[in-house]
């Protein structure tokens, strides 16, 4: 649908767990820093939705742990929109380090009306940025 967004972080120390990996939870962590760098690029800032009356949730995460991330390693979080519906999108997501696959996913959000939390169109132009 659209070129894959990607964004590269450093993994800290406090973020790997007692047997010197990254805990599987930083992930989705990882994951939400590099979806606020995707709207950031392609949309502007987050703020942008909240003007057009639209925020965004997490509606259902699914994540494969392959091969483990430790300190100072160098990840890079690839976000290929899949899927942009009415009021949903499907992000796949793809955690590498160097030529490593890392973990890999799918992640569906869902836009709401921020006063009353219920589903809403996305708007044209975001809908347009998301396409590029």
């Amino acid at each position: 649908m659209s070129t894959a967004f990607t964004h590269r972080l450093r993994v800290r120390y406090s973020e790997c767990d007692q047997q010197g990996v990254v805990f599987n939870g930083h992930y989705l962590f990882f994951y939400d820093v590099a979806i606020t760098e995707l709207f950031r690029h392609r949309v502007g800032p987050w703020q942008r939705l909240l003007d057009h009356g639209v925020d965004l949730v997490v509606a259902e995460t699914r994540l494969r742990y392959r091969e483990p991330a430790r300190f100072d390693d160098e990840v890079d979080i690839a976000l290929p929109i899949s899927h942009l519906g009415t009021t949903s999108m499907i992000i796949n997501p793809e955690f590498r380090s160097a030529d490593r696959l890392l973990a890999d996913g799918e992640m569906r959000h869902v836009f709401v009306d921020p006063a009353s939390k219920r589903k809403t169109p996305m708007p044209d132009d975001i809908r347009a940025a998301l396409s590029r």
